[in-house]
């Protein structure tokens, strides 16, 4: 693999990481995005890792050059700023598989967790066909242009669904993402009608302030509100709630209303937030419809948790296999046999519009 990075000390801290670890190998480094463009023009690598700020060429703009010429896994390296949080999901939308904060302090990145994450991060990454994802984001570009898309996935179903919500009580959409969701959100969160008899709430496994960048971004793009979730947040119609950073976040019925509650209680299966938090909250909460909906990401987080909507009569989605960056959590779904419908990625928007009602 070949690491990225203006810093000379970041550079060896990771080499090390990554050569400690069996079947991961630093081949070459680079101190910017132009010298890495040089090397790639010539070497042979699985996975890239990127820094988003550094000289001469930077993070993004190395990454375009990747994508349009070289397409191959990256995973981007950011601060923990609010500048690093939007140019890290910049760099999601145009391609990057996934992303590693750098601690505050430097020297924490040799402590066991981030070096967990990083080895993770890695081989997840090598494992990804940029091909597809770059049919995905083709697609995407044609939607936020605003003219239809001519590439239609073909839908796998696991059965039809007939039933959809036709009452005039608030329903309830609970969403939940992990490696590659920042960027199928972008691709679905946008064609959810404004006027939709529901209110969404998303679960995105990313850390603190991150998710606020998200929210900013799906709001500016989408018909419907999104926002971070805040605690006691009344759930409104034609609005999405992304949950914090670090924190879980649930349901909470309240007088005849459904309220949000954030909590710092321990991580769930390694999550905080949590998609079993939240998916299981509804199930033992909602009183009115729910859908469920699962996407891409690694791990099983919200398998079990779908378990439980389904038995308490929520309609239930899982993306499938082709259009997912990972296809982790929405096939722990299935292989439980709580999803009612795999869906392709470009297809979730329509059936969430169409069983929920707007």
């Amino acid at each position: 693999m070949l690491i990225v990075d203006d810093s000379a000390f970041m550079r060896r801290i990771l080499s090390d990481i990554i050569n400690s670890n069996e079947g991961l190998e630093v081949i070459e480094i680079a101190k910017n995005g132009k010298e890495a463009t040089a090397k790639l023009e010539k070497l042979q690598v699985d996975v890239v890792t990127m820094d988003v700020e550094m000289p001469i060429m930077d993070g993004i703009k190395c990454l375009e050059w990747i994508m349009e010429n070289k397409p191959l896994p990256v995973v981007m390296l950011s601060s923990l700023t609010k500048k690093g949080a939007d140019a890290t999901l910049k760099a999601l939308e145009l391609g990057a598989v996934d992303f590693i904060t750098k601690p505050t302090n430097i020297f924490k990145m040799n402590n066991d967790d981030v070096q967990r994450e990083v080895t993770e991060k890695i081989k997840v990454a090598s494992q990804v066909r940029i091909e597809k994802k770059a049919s995905i984001k083709r697609a995407y570009k044609t939607k936020v242009n605003g003219t239809k898309s001519v590439h239609k996935p073909k839908v796998h179903t696991t059965k039809d669904i007939h039933k959809t919500f036709n009452n005039k009580s608030n329903k309830i959409i609970v969403v939940g993402t992990s490696t590659g969701g920042p960027r199928a959100l972008q691709y679905v969160i946008p064609d959810i009608q404004k006027n939709i008899k529901g209110s969404l709430l998303i679960v995105q496994h990313m850390p603190p302030g991150f998710t606020k960048s998200l929210a900013k971004r799906l709001n500016d793009l989408s018909e419907i509100s999104v926002k971070e979730a805040q605690d006691n947040d009344i759930l409104m119609a034609g609005c999405a709630y992304i949950a914090p950073g670090d924190r879980h976040m649930k349901i909470k019925k309240v007088g005849g209303k459904y309220k949000i509650q954030l909590s710092q209680d321990r991580p769930v299966s390694g999550h905080r937030p949590s998609v079993d938090v939240l998916f299981d909250s509804a199930a033992n909460e909602v009183t009115t419809d729910m859908l469920g909906v699962i996407m891409t990401g690694m791990g099983s987080d919200g398998a079990k948790g779908m378990v439980n909507l389904k038995s308490k009569g929520a309609i239930t989605i899982a993306q499938d296999e082709e259009s997912c960056v990972v296809y982790g959590m929405p096939k722990s779904a299935v292989n439980l046999g709580c999803v009612d419908k795999i869906v392709s990625l470009q297809d979730i928007a329509d059936e969430i519009n169409k069983i929920v009602g707007v």
